[in-house]
C-alpha cells in the first residue's frame, strides 16, 4: 500500500492514456484494490498537437500542458507521468512547476537495457519525437547507439499508422508498424524501441511476437517506473 498519489498528464491520445491506466493496474503486483498506485488522470484531447508545433508552426501545447501539470498539483499529486512521448520536447518548463516528472525515455532506457545493454537499437516516433532527438541524445549518452526510420519510411507508413490508432483504427496500423521494424532490424538493430504511445496499441493488434527483435512498449516502461516511484524504489529517482 502506498499514500502517493500518481497524476497522469493524459489525452495525447485519449486511448494511449486510457491504455496506460490499464496496464498500470496489470503491472502493479496487488492483491486487493488498497494494494493499487493512487492515481488521478487528467485526459485533455484539446491539448494542440505536438508535432505540429514542433515543427509545422502549429499552435503551441505549453498552455495546456502547464494547465494539466497545476491541476494534477492541486490534486495533490506527488509524481506526474505523461504518457506522450513528443510532449517531453516540452519537459524542463512542466518539471519547473514544482511535481516531479517521471521521465518515459529514462523509463524505457531501464527496459531496454535488460533486453540488449548495448549496441545498435531502432527508435520509432513521432516525426516529432525524432526531429527533437529526445530518445536518440538521451540513449545515446546512456551507450547505445539509434537509427531510426528514413523520411520515407516515416510518411507511409510509421505517420498514418499512428494517425489510424488515434481515429480508432488500431488494426489497420500493424502492418505499416511491423514492416519498419523488420526494417530496422535488418539495418543492425538488436531491439527496437516504441517511442510513441499510439505505437505499441498498433503493435499489439497483430502478431507482434514474431518480429525478428526485441519491442521496447513506452507504456509498460512508464507504467513500470509510476509503480516503482509509488512503492519507493530504487530507479525511480527523478521523482524521489
Amino acid at each position: 500500500m502506498t499514500d502517493k498519489i500518481l497524476g497522469v498528464l493524459g489525452g495525447m491520445g485519449p486511448l494511449a492514456s486510457a491504455h496506460f491506466m490499464l496496464r498500470l493496474t496489470l503491472l502493479t503486483p496487488a492483491g486487493r484494490d488498497q494494494e493499487h498506485v493512487p492515481a488521478v488522470l487528467w485526459s485533455d484531447p484539446r491539448v494542440p498537437d505536438r508535432t505540429a508545433g514542433r515543427l509545422a508552426g502549429g499552435a503551441d501545447p505549453l498552455p495546456f500542458l502547464l494547465r494539466g501539470v497545476r491541476g494534477l498539483r492541486q490534486a495533490g499529486c506527488g509524481a506526474i507521468a505523461i504518457p506522450c512521448n513528443t510532449a517531453h520536447g516540452w519537459y524542463e518548463p512542466m518539471a519547473a512547476e514544482g511535481v516531479p516528472i517521471l521521465h518515459i525515455v529514462d523509463a524505457a532506457a531501464a527496459e531496454l537495457r535488460k533486453v540488449v545493454p548495448e549496441g545498435t537499437v531502432g527508435v520509432m516516433g513521432t516525426a516529432g519525437t525524432l526531429a527533437m532527438r529526445l530518445y536518440q541524445d538521451r540513449l545515446e549518452r546512456q551507450g547505445w547507439r539509434c537509427i531510426v526510420p528514413g523520411e520515407a519510411e516515416m510518411a507511409a507508413r510509421v505517420t498514418p499508422a499512428i494517425a489510424a490508432v488515434k481515429a480508432n483504427r488500431v488494426a489497420d496500423a500493424y502492418a505499416p508498424l511491423a514492416e519498419v521494424v523488420r526494417a530496422l532490424a535488418a539495418r543492425g538493430a538488436r531491439a527496437v524501441v516504441l517511442g510513441c504511445t499510439e505505437i505499441p496499441l498498433g503493435i499489439q493488434a497483430g502478431d507482434w511476437r514474431s518480429l525478428p527483435v526485441p519491442l521496447v512498449d513506452t507504456i509498460d516502461a512508464l507504467a513500470l517506473a509510476a509503480i516503482a516511484w509509488a512503492r519507493g524504489k530504487a530507479g525511480a529517482d527523478e521523482a524521489a
